[in-house]
């Protein structure tokens, strides 16, 4: 699988390098040594840094794409990542679990995808839940059996050997805490995404390997169970759990997936050398990155393009295009701070009009003008170079529209960068630009000139403020509904 930097024929050329550096040592006049083996080593060094740049160049012809969402999800990723997957060799999900919800159309047929890559409906050739995402096997099974009813192929998806497992005392951990009378909910999707993470980091975690490996599976699931039982037992007063039971249903599920379980961070370095397309997606988004976002009312993982290297195992230097994906307002599900919230009727009339309701939970996501302050703040973090704009169709008929560009503090200041206090970002107003709005339908529109004049105002704003271009503007939820305004495969 390893190939090295140089191939057999450098090998042969470098000594053949070698030869010529005795050649001029032994066969040339004494008072000459000096300057002969200078000019050898001099030969060779050149020789060897030029077949070291052509290497170099192999790599650089890789085409990798990573897709991040940059405000607190929903953003239309799964869509993007579908249109983009068709032409990729690779779907890579880096992040998160099934507490994401991407949803694509197909015609009249709506997919929801919580664990598997948004790719797998385009994607020719192999999608991979890579091992920065953790997984519950059973949530896995059972989308990969929806997908399949619908005649859908599903052969083509494999797992990380790596990848951390979601375990029933996750969940019922996950919803105890969020149900625990006086304590800080944080409104998760009570899927044990968060508690899984907690063992990862504490060394206690089972991973996908295990579950085909009988003893080390029942003496990982005894040792937590200890811990977890009496937690559930002594501070929760709930039921505990049987070792046995859930060593049993685990076992089943890794002889069931066996042939899915694989070193997926082998296979993609030698695809990133190889040159194919590779598009690595996250889930949530910067806003809810655990180091980056609105803490603590964020995800467990890294949802940046900077955690696709560990979330994959591939190196920073392989990484590209960076997509982030942003809606033409903002939207979020949840607790937190959300400082241009449309707590109105404007709001709502976002929310209908934008079926902003959670893919996972179906929950009524909180609708709110543009950010921008936040939206340079995730830019900035992730180091993108190619924006997308969805669901623009939505601000159809609202006049004027608004877009913060920065905030007022407590004490009357106006910043305009990201705080890292959550609590003071509950008192920061937002400071507007007013934009004139537009009343014509854009759903049908393929071209950027199609766009009324006011929309296109709205999108070139958005590039002024952040100095990065948009390249995609999305205009209604089918896979066509775009206007890509260049090509990046």
């Amino acid at each position: 699988m390893h190939r090295k930097l140089y191939c057999k024929c450098e090998v042969s050329n470098y000594f053949k390098c070698i030869y010529n550096f005795f050649h001029h040592l032994c066969f040339c006049p004494l008072i000459f040594i000096s300057k002969r083996v200078f000019c050898a080593i001099d030969f060779a060094s050149q020789y060897l840094r030029f077949n070291f740049v052509n290497n170099l160049k192999k790599v650089k012809s890789m085409s990798t794409y990573v897709v991040v969402g940059l405000q607190y999800g929903d953003e239309g990723k799964g869509k993007i990542t579908d249109v983009l997957s068709a032409k990729s060799d690779y779907v890579v999900r880096f992040q998160g679990g099934d507490n994401a919800g991407h949803t694509v159309y197909v015609g009249d047929e709506k997919f929801v995808l919580h664990l598997l890559p948004s790719g797998v409906l385009q994607c020719k050739g192999k999608c991979i839940i890579a091992n920065g995402v953790v997984v519950n096997p059973k949530a896995f099974v059972k989308e990969i059996n929806q997908i399949e009813s619908k005649g859908m192929r599903t052969d083509h998806v494999f797992i990380s050997r790596r990848a951390h497992v979601i375990m029933p005392y996750h969940i019922l951990l996950d919803t105890y805490r969020e149900e625990e009378q006086g304590g800080t909910q944080i409104g998760t999707t009570k899927k044990g995404i968060g508690p899984c993470y907690e063992d990862k980091i504490a060394r206690v975690g089972i991973r996908m390997i295990d579950l085909l490996n009988p003893e080390v599976l029942r003496e990982k699931i005894e040792k937590n169970l200890k811990t977890k039982n009496s937690l559930f037992e002594k501070y929760f007063e709930k039921p505990t759990l049987d070792v046995e039971e859930i060593f049993q249903e685990f076992i089943a599920l890794g002889e069931l997936l066996k042939d899915r379980i694989v070193d997926t961070e082998l296979e993609l370095n030698e695809a990133i050398k190889d040159g194919k397309n590779i598009l690595f997606e996250g889930a949530q988004a910067l806003m809810l990155d655990i180091d980056f976002g609105t803490y603590p009312f964020v995800t467990s993982s890294s949802p940046s393009t900077g955690g696709v290297c560990t979330g994959a195992g591939v190196p920073p230097t392989a990484l590209q295009n960076l997509i982030g994906v942003a809606k033409a307002y903002t939207t979020r599900v949840g607790n937190g701070p959300f400082p241009t919230e449309l707590d109105n009727e404007l709001g709502e009339n976002i929310r209908q009009i934008g079926a902003e309701f959670g893919a996972t939970t179906g929950r009524p996501r909180r609708t709110g003008w543009l950010d921008l302050v936040s939206l340079k703040h995730a830019c900035m973090i992730n180091g993108i170079n190619n924006l997308v704009i969805t669901k623009l169709d939505v601000l159809t008929g609202i006049h004027p529209l608004k877009i913060a560009t920065k905030y007022k503090t407590e004490d009357g200041k106006i910043i305009d960068y990201f705080t890292s206090s959550t609590t003071k970002l509950y008192d920061y107003e937002p400071q507007y630009e007013e934009l004139d709005g537009w009343d014509e339908d854009i759903t049908n529109a393929r071209t950027y000139d199609e766009l009324p004049a006011n929309a296109k105002k709205y999108i070139e704003f958005i590039e002024e403020h952040l100095g990065i271009n948009v390249y995609l503007v999305s205009v209604g939820p089918e896979r066509s509904q775009n206007i890509i305004r260049k090509e990046l495969f």
